[in-house]
């Protein structure tokens, strides 16, 4: 049974950590993209960079600089020197020696000396660009292009210069002039794409870098061109590093999984190890691993909605709720747990995040120890307002430096955090119902001696309802002083004999003059009667749907102990043989809790108080002593988590109360009337002899 107790909480385990990485494998911040205009207020939480970037200019601002830089740019050129020789050396060959060929020969070099151009390089100075020519070691020098022909524009140019000279005109006619005219001035393409490509590179420079941990725009800030591009070079950066690391997504769930596996296998073991009652509960860890994991998926769609929702979310809730069904330490545990969880869906904000949601905690821990007024939860609720508030100032000037980063829409995320969270009171009967858990106000409830069943046993069993008032009393007292649940073991003191209610009369102290147990013949008879208000108190306890608590408290008060009056008495009746226990034990089980202990001790000694003649302080102390002394040695408390010392604790605490209640009051003589309250003694009266010692005065 046990093994299968632990196989099924293995599972539920797995099965929480295998969804939960899934949800933050869904909810990684990469995956995400901002909605937003230029003009307008920026909508969403204040976006922090996770990593330094370089800031890219939009497609419209990079289309203009190209534009601009393309339609400026000049040309880089190269003087082919080889080519106007290669053609005056054509022409000379051609021209064969005619008269005035040297001199044609001159005007041709002239005008390859001052460049023959191509149309680009002419449409380029007619727009009056400068041209380039590359020289020296990769060195850019800008040439005069006063004397710079086209073709047409040196062939015109030999044509109204030399047409006076007759020899001249003589060669001419011998060759086309025009086939020896070519550009020896041409773009260098190469060299024109490297340094266009350069001056691109310069004009689209990122106008800025923003560093790791840097604000790129804070919540309902207007979005500027400037920050439009910040905050699009940001996302296209996200997309690049996810692209890049494509490969890898099976080994970012496994990451996931890890760590996500770590916090919960962390959790088993706390409570497997230092709470192993409630371990062993296998519908406590049910609730406890659900609560853990439901919540985290809470988180998840609620940011996925609207990612400032997550300022909304009471995570005070969790230690609220944890603790009111268990101890602080494991509300303490899981808080933190849920909380680190969640801080991985929450990777923008974590630092801030963790420190508010652990403050949270704490707070609600330390202000609810036991919830048993709504106006506990405001109370609650008011501090962890105010702890939300210097945490975000805080880290606000940590992060900006500056007051006036500060937004005031989060105080008012703050605000109904903390409004949701007051209204707890709420949600606490949801679990109870959905897991049959029972709270502190709950048990506040059904302490509350207007309650059906308890007006019920004080009109049918008086002595009963006040012998049932005193032990709640004694047993409250007993469960403050040793650590355990004061409303459970008050709540169980005031239920735990209403089984009386169906033979009233065969209790002692409900009895007036004749006792109905010297009518019966045998003490099994007798013993049958006292032991059958365990069981039909818990019969009572089902038809009015008290807790499972509470009905542990009612069967396991007596434990399995003797009822030792009735047993005596078959023992005197039949000296010579041995008495069965069976017919006066009660059924059991044993305290199981440190509230059942406190039960059956203070419910043991109070009902024995009542039958001393002598309430002296040596004879309280020396009856509870017995009395307890007696469980211990019967094996009853055998089961039960209590210490020796917390048994001492208890035993002390008895005697001083019970000493107390039960104290010797201040004896009048017979002729002498006490004073009231509103009236003097009378002149010359003897007032009544006091004790010296201030603890028996009335």
């Amino acid at each position: 049974m046990k093994k299968k107790h632990t196989l099924i909480i293995a599972l539920l385990l797995l099965l929480s950590i295998i969804l939960i990485a899934l949800v933050l494998f869904f909810s990684r911040e990469e995956t995400r993209t901002y909605s937003f205009e230029v003009g307008k207020p920026w909508l969403h939480p204040r976006l922090v960079a996770n990593f330094q970037f370089d800031i890219e200019l939009d497609d419209a601002t990079r289309k203009h600089i190209t534009d601009s830089v393309n339609q400026n740019f000049s040309k880089i050129y190269t003087l082919d020197r080889k080519k106007g020789e290669q053609q005056i050396a054509l022409l000379s060959r051609a021209l064969s020696g005619h008269a005035g060929s040297q001199t044609l020969l001159s005007a041709v070099a002239k005008l390859y000396s001052d460049g023959i151009v191509d149309n680009d390089a002419a449409n380029d100075i007619r727009t009056g660009k400068q041209l380039r020519f590359l020289v020296g070691n990769n060195q850019l020098q800008v040439m005069d292009a006063t004397n710079m022909r086209t073709v047409r524009q040196a062939y015109a140019w030999l044509a109204d210069s030399l047409q006076a000279n007759a020899a001249i005109q003589e060669a001419l006619k011998t060759v086309d002039i025009r086939d020896f005219l070519v550009p020896n001035m041409m773009v260098n393409k190469e060299e024109n794409d490297k340094w266009l490509n350069e001056d691109l590179r310069n004009a689209l420079r990122s106008p800025g870098t923003v560093q790791a941990g840097e604000a790129i725009i804070n919540m309902h800030d207007i979005v500027t061109p400037q920050k439009a591009a910040a905050i699009e070079s940001y996302q296209n950066e996200i997309i690049h590093r996810n692209n890049q690391r494509n490969v890898d997504e099976t080994l970012n769930l496994l990451g996931q999984i890890l760590i996500v596996a770590t916090l919960m296998l962390a959790f088993y073991f706390f409570m497997k190890l230092l709470r192993n009652k409630v371990f062993k509960n296998l519908r406590r860890m049910v609730f406890l691993i659900s609560f853990i994991t439901i919540f985290v998926i809470a988180v998840f769609l609620l940011v996925k909605f609207k990612y400032s929702l997550l300022y909304v979310i009471p995570f005070g809730l969790v230690p609220i709720i944890v603790s009111s069904f268990f101890d602080d330490h494991t509300s303490f545990f899981v808080h933190i747990v849920t909380v680190l969880i969640c801080s991985l869906i929450a990777s923008s904000h974590q630092a801030e995040f963790i420190i508010m949601q652990f403050l949270a905690g704490i707070i609600a821990i330390v202000s609810i120890k036991e919830l048993t007024k709504r106006t506990q939860l405001v109370e609650c609720a008011a501090f962890i307002f105010l702890a939300y508030c210097i945490t975000y100032v805080a880290m606000t000037l940590i992060t900006e430096g500056d007051f006036s980063r500060i937004d005031k829409h989060y105080l008012g995320y703050f605000l109904a955090n903390c409004v949701i969270l007051s209204f707890a009171v709420f949600v606490i009967p949801i679990v109870e119902k959905a897991f049959g858990f029972t709270s502190s106000m709950t048990l506040m409830e059904l302490a509350d001696i207007n309650n059906p069943l308890l007006r019920k046993l004080s009109t049918n069993c008086p002595g009963t309802f006040q012998h049932s008032l005193q032990v709640a009393n004694l047993a409250g007292e007993a469960a403050l002083k040793i650590g355990a649940n004061l409303q459970l073991v008050r709540a169980g003191a005031l239920y735990h004999d209403i089984g009386k209610i169906k033979n009233p009369a065969f209790f002692t102290e409900n009895q007036i003059g004749e006792n109905p147990h010297d009518h019966l013949v045998r003490p099994e008879d007798s013993a049958k009667i006292v032991i059958g208000h365990v069981a039909n108190g818990l019969k009572m306890a089902e038809e009015a749907k008290l807790p499972k608590v509470i009905k542990d408290l009612i069967t396991q008060h007596h434990g399995k102990g003797i009822t030792r009056y009735f047993y005596f008495k078959a023992k005197e009746a039949h000296p010579d043989e041995e008495v069965d226990k069976a017919p006066f034990s009660y059924p059991g089980p044993n305290p199981q809790t440190k509230e059942a202990a406190i039960l059956m001790m203070a419910d043991a000694c109070e009902a024995a108080t009542k039958s001393l003649s002598d309430h002296s302080e040596e004879a309280i102390s020396a009856m509870v002593n017995k009395i307890i002394d007696n469980q211990v040695s019967d094996g009853l408390l055998r089961e039960t988590p209590i210490s020796f010392k917390d048994v001492e604790t208890i035993k002390q605490m008895f005697i001083e109360r019970l000493r107390t209640a039960y104290h010797v009051r201040v004896s009048y003589p017979s002729d002498v009337k006490p004073a009231t309250a509103d009236e003097e003694p009378a002149a010359g009266a003897t007032p009544p002899p006091y004790s010296a010692h201030k603890d028996d005065k009335t």
